[in-house]
């Protein structure tokens, strides 16, 4: 009999911390998780799954617009933003009981709770302790909000989501994935929409000319200020004077910051035990997710790699796995794992950028080509998609693709299946294309781009 009440205990039950449980479990495990908040994590309740939802939503805006291009003569209906909260509601409560479910029918003890270590064994619930052989710590990450005057009137990607009505202007600070997808939503539920953002152009850390793509394409949906910050905002009781660092006045119903997200580490008892920290907080671990206490792991956006869901619940399966089951395991893979950003158009991407490969020290050939969605020759509409491949010269190695278009995180996973398989140019080159469709021009480019130096 073991001298632990728990073989595995989970703090936190999104993504990464669910998939762990359920998976050790199945494997003879005696699991526990501690959940405080709701069950499935960021991604569920406050991210991935709501954001797509105001996504679809907005879309219906441009199709409305499309199909007049198409013989409909149908004005565009009203919007009511009411409706869609209702509706999101239900669906997220929905995934709430099956996360939930999940967990009970493998077995896996629930407590709804706040859960802090006492010692790299024991952990505290409040109304009592527990102990466990092994603990993984998969409580995610919280937005960041800059700290300026005023602060306290702005809404973080939280609480956007339990806005109860459409506010008629909105300014959105920062200029990443959260804060492009959102300026695209907004703008077409028919918010006046401003992104300010004190770069020179969007979306830092993608491909560079996906950046000056976007970014082109972002000034005709919404007012965007580049270069420029929040200084500070100030309540005039009817609406936000916000102040920016130019000097120049806004005045807007909402302002949301969309400026990054923190590793949820605060108040977890860390200072109890050997988990070290980095300088953003994040945990640091080893290849196989322990951390310097040796029975203490952690998963998921609280650690320091790719804070994306799929990403997490692989993190968790390979804990759960390594520990619980006699197969060997290989270390994690982050390369070649494709994303997209849902905004309008879409953004997807896999594998490298041309100024990571070059920074690799690859020889390159560049392909890439802007194209009029056929769809748009009767639509009218001047949303040109954009495609980009990064190949190794000596290899023919394709090693990034780069897609700017409507559906383009539909159109990226076969791609990446390919990346990972080691395809070449050559195989591209011969694969034949479904026309007419955008995915085609991704098989069918021939010509080379001089490469940036």
């Amino acid at each position: 009999m073991s001298a632990f009440d728990y073989d595995f205990f989970v703090i936190g039950a999104g993504s990464g911390g669910v998939r762990a449980s359920r998976i050790a479990a199945s494997l003879g495990a005696r699991v526990g998780v501690a959940e405080e908040r709701y069950f499935g994590g960021t991604c569920v309740n406050v991210g991935c799954v709501p954001k797509k939802l105001f996504s679809y939503a907005a879309h219906f805006a441009d199709d409305f617009e499309d199909s007049r291009g198409f013989g409909w003569q149908a004005s565009k209906p009203p919007f009511d933003w009411p409706t869609l909260i209702k509706n999101k509601d239900i669906e997220i409560n929905r995934l709430n009981g099956i996360y939930k479910s999940l967990l009970e029918k493998a077995g896996v003890t629930i407590h709804e709770c706040r859960a802090r270590l006492l010692d790299a064994h024991t952990i505290d619930l409040g109304d009592q302790t527990v102990t466990a052989d092994k603990i993984l710590l998969a409580v995610g990450g919280w937005p960041w909000l800059p700290d300026i005057p005023g602060r306290e009137h702005v809404l973080s990607s939280n609480e956007i989501f339990h806005l109860q009505q459409l506010p008629e202007s909105i300014l959105i600070q920062g200029g990443g994935y959260i804060a492009v997808e959102f300026a695209s939503i907004f703008s077409r539920l028919g918010c006046e929409t401003t992104l300010i953002y004190r770069g020179d152009r969007l979306l830092r850390g993608f491909d560079d000319d996906v950046r000056q793509f976007i970014t082109v394409q972002f000034q005709h949906d919404v007012n965007l200020i580049l270069n420029d910050d929040i200084k500070e905002i100030n309540n005039n009781d009817k609406d936000l004077q916000v102040v920016l660092d130019s000097g120049n006045e806004l005045e807007v119903e909402t302002v949301m910051a969309a400026t990054g997200r923190t590793p949820l580490t605060a108040d977890l008892g860390l200072d109890k035990v050997s988990v070290e920290l980095g300088s953003n907080d994040a945990i640091k671990v080893n290849e196989q997710f322990q951390t310097h206490e040796p029975s203490i792991y952690a998963v998921g956006d609280v650690i320091d790699r790719v804070a994306l869901t799929p990403v997490a619940l692989a993190e968790g399966e390979f804990v759960a796995r390594s520990l619980f089951s006699k197969e060997k395991h290989r270390p994690m893979d982050y390369r070649n794992i494709a994303t997209a950003v849902f905004c309008h158009p879409n953004i997807a991407t896999v594998g490298l950028t041309e100024a990571e490969a070059l920074a690799a020290g690859h020889k390159l050939d560049i392909y890439q080509a802007t194209s009029k969605p056929l769809k748009h020759t009767l639509s009218g509409r001047d949303e040109p998609a954009f495609i980009k491949l990064v190949v190794d010269q000596d290899s023919d190695k394709v090693l990034g693709v780069h897609i700017v278009s409507q559906d383009a995180g539909e159109l990226v996973q076969g791609f990446a299946v390919a990346l990972n398989c080691g395809a070449t140019k050559a195989d591209f080159d011969r694969t034949i294309g479904i026309h007419p469709t955008l995915a085609e021009e991704v098989v069918t480019m021939r010509s080379k781009r001089e490469v940036n130096s």
